[in-house]
């Protein structure tokens, strides 16, 4: 049977999540009152995505807030089960679970994730949030640990 986590282990966790939410919906509020820059390689502009990266499945319309909603839980439940792997990665999960609770959040509140970030320098990317950047930097987080820095079990 897999470890409880320890304080230190729901503190990191509940820390990690709460900055990262509370910057990604710190940024979008700011862009939704208007925030706006342009520069040579990124433009803040404001977008609703109704459908998910590049705006994928936007055809399941409101249904799909139900769908990220399922698929959020799904992940809180599987990582409170796996314990031992959520206390490896306990940072990099409190980063992607609060990036895809903010978004989520936007989903029900605004009908559609709060995207202002245009990358335009060589070549045109699609208009992404923090929430993005921060789930794709936990995932980096998560992939560099299991590869590199896994403590092998003793034979």
């Amino acid at each position: 049977m897999a470890k409880i986590l320890d304080k230190k282990s729901y503190f990191l966790f509940f820390l990690s999540f709460v900055i990262v939410f509370l910057l990604d919906q710190g940024l979008k509020f700011l862009s939704l009152k208007g925030l706006r820059f342009n520069s040579e390689f990124l433009d803040l502009t404001l977008v609703l995505n109704d459908g998910v990266a590049f705006s994928m499945f936007d055809f399941l319309g409101p249904y799909l807030k139900y769908l990220h909603l399922a698929l959020v839980v799904a992940l809180f439940i599987y990582l409170f089960w796996q314990k031992k792997f959520l206390q490896d990665n306990i940072i990099a999960f409190g980063i992607m679970l609060s990036s895809g609770s903010s978004n989520l959040l936007d989903r029900f509140i605004h009908s559609g994730v709060v995207d202002m970030f245009f990358w335009h320098k060589w070549f045109n990317f699609a208009i992404f949030n923090l929430a993005d950047v921060f789930i794709n930097l936990s995932l980096v987080l998560i992939i560099v640990k299991e590869l590199f820095f896994k403590k092998k079990p003793l034979s």
